[in-house]
């Protein structure tokens, strides 16, 4: 028989996790309040930001679907342990090696340094999602997108707290403006250790739970079915996104270049999608060719725009609304104010999704969600007072609130077979987008928005300033800034007003994201009508009898044995 894991060590374990995802929310918002300080003291492009943004993101990926593979063998504990250790490597790293390589390699090696310690960060980040979405999936198997949904409020948790410390710090630490002299921040270093916080926090928790063996193992599903539940198709496309990220970051389009093969950018994107075959295709041979559950390879593509959607917005918002935010408020607190009161609305709605799921099916609550994110994406592109910044953000935080812990839940309901896997899998496809072209996309439509806002108001400037420079798909015209820093006072403001407009338009750009997820779950919806309605996929094998009224009081968790 299998045995109910005791209410206090399942409560325990789930605030425990929620901790863990503190932390994670904590990393972030950080670097998006501190990278204009990371841009002004090691002369950062836009593009190298949303590098820096994407490596906070994509690694997660690795982590996360590499643990999915081995996570029922070498157990939660000792994922958690390497979570840990990234977390505390991450932060030190970041504090103390920008400025080194900065003195030794300039620029370009504050850059690197920066990139790297993201880059552990996201490993840690991934490592912590690949344990605690599969656990509250397991300890609430029968309310799967209810407590998703309220772990998930630790994202938006995290933010609004470290983003409010990260606030008070400016305002206590910092120095305000005072005869037309600009205010300066508090150390942007002191605000990176604040990520030591939570995870002290949920590394002392971790210590005395007991973890759950998960559904997919209780239901005797065996590893080779999970594996076939996701199948080449769903490995393509996340190894596909991997290739176009890791092919930039090891410079090997250059190495092409070198054995003379020169790739135009749309030559790069078929070179690494080709290459993207090969793993999949072993991926395909090991498991006797299943394309996987066709259903869960379609929700692995919506879940590319629905995480730019959210994590790729929410990476820029900061930034690209402080001109607005400061000017409308007289404050140097900038753009953080919006990504805070977003953040804040997403974790309220968060704690109260089980009514709303229930109201309206999973599929409906993410087609409103995206039709409600368009619209708040394309106000806030062209908010210019302090009502309408707020007023477009509330529609915006109403419409990305559900999108991440729904989609996963929808994921959890219909492909059970895979366990921990697809679960994880479909988060990390979302950071694989968000992180190799989501948020460089919002880089790039910033740059190519203020060089084109440039030339139409000043054409002489923009000759001087726009050059050539590189993305993850190849090559674009942007603003140099270390040429714009050389001008006059006059210019130089020019160049500063075109980058501002640049990157509000940016978000006009991104609301495409969440037009083609309302068409896609349109599709879907309408799909589950021909079948007579949407249900959930249960796993019933491992449960020895009926759903008793002890399991209803938990929610309506079967798990399976403690560990």
């Amino acid at each position: 028989m299998i045995r109910a894991a005791p209410d206090s060590n399942r409560q325990f374990l789930f605030w425990a996790c929620f901790a863990a995802l503190i932390t994670t929310a904590f990393g972030f918002i950080v670097r998006a309040l501190v990278i204009g300080e990371w841009e002004a003291d090691y002369e950062l492009t836009e593009t190298q930001k949303g590098e820096i943004f994407g490596v906070g993101l994509w690694p997660f990926a690795i982590s996360i679907i590499l643990f999915s593979f081995v996570i029922d063998r070498i157990g939660y504990g000792t994922a958690m342990v390497f979570a840990f250790a990234c977390h505390l490597l991450s932060g030190l790293v970041t504090i103390f090696a920008p400025e080194y390589f900065f003195e030794k390699n300039g620029p370009e090696g504050a850059y690197w340094a920066l990139y790297a310690g993201n880059f552990i960060v996201a490993l840690g980040n991934g490592a912590v999602e690949a344990v605690i979405n599969p656990v509250v999936a397991t300890i609430f198997a029968k309310q799967k997108t209810k407590w998703l949904s309220i772990l998930h409020a630790g994202w938006p948790g995290g933010l609004v707290l470290g983003g409010i410390i990260v606030l008070g710090m400016d305002a206590l630490l910092g120095t305000a403006a005072a005869d037309g002299v600009e205010g300066t921040p508090a150390p942007w270093e002191w605000k990176v250790a604040l990520i030591f916080l939570p995870l002290a926090l949920y590394g002392v928790m971790m210590l005395f739970c007991k973890f759950p063996v998960s559904e997919r193992v209780a239901a005797g599903v065996s590893d080779r079915d999970m594996l076939r539940e996701l199948g080449f198709g769903g490995a393509y496309i996340a190894s596909a996104l991997m290739s176009l990220e890791l092919f930039r970051v090891f410079g090997i389009y250059d190495l092409l270049a070198s054995a003379g093969m020169e790739l135009g950018d749309a030559g790069k994107v078929a070179v690494a999608l080709a290459f993207a075959v090969i793993p999949a295709a072993a991926f395909g041979a090991a498991i006797g060719w299943a394309f996987g559950n066709k259903l869960l390879v379609f929700l692995l593509l919506v879940m590319c725009p629905l995480a730019t959607t959210e994590l790729g917005t929410d990476s820029w918002i900061a930034d690209i609304m402080t001109p607005v935010v400061n000017a409308a408020f007289d404050t140097t607190v900038g753009g953080g104010l919006v990504l805070i009161y977003t953040s804040f609305i997403m974790m309220v709605l968060r704690f109260f999704a089980g009514p709303i799921v229930h109201s309206i099916s999973p599929l409906g609550l993410l087609a409103a969600s995206s039709a409600v994110a368009a619209v708040g994406l394309a106000m806030l592109a062209g908010a210019d007072t302090a009502a309408i910044v707020f007023v477009a953000a509330t529609v915006y935080g109403f419409g990305k609130s559900f999108f991440w812990p729904t989609m996963l839940g929808v994921v959890a309901e219909q492909a059970p077979r895979g366990g921990a896997l697809t679960l994880n899998v479909t988060g990390g496809v979302g950071m694989l987008a968000v992180g190799t072209v989501g948020a460089v996309f919002t880089g790039y439509f910033s740059e190519v928005n203020s060089a084109d806002a440039l030339l139409e108001s000043q054409p002489a400037v923009h000759e001087q300033v726009v050059t050539e420079s590189t993305w993850v798909f190849g090559s674009l015209d942007s603003i140099d800034p270390k040429i714009a820093d050389k001008l006059p006072a006059d210019e130089k403001a020019a160049v500063s007003q075109a980058k501002d407009e640049g990157k509000q338009a940016a978000l006009m750009d991104v609301a495409l994201f969440p037009v083609l997820m309302l068409i896609a779950y349109i599709g879907l919806i309408l799909y589950f009508r021909s079948k007579g309605g949407y249900a959930a996929v249960e796993l019933t094998e491992g449960h020895s009898g009926p759903v008793t009224e002890r399991d209803e009081e938990l929610g309506g968790a079967v798990p399976g044995p403690v560990r």
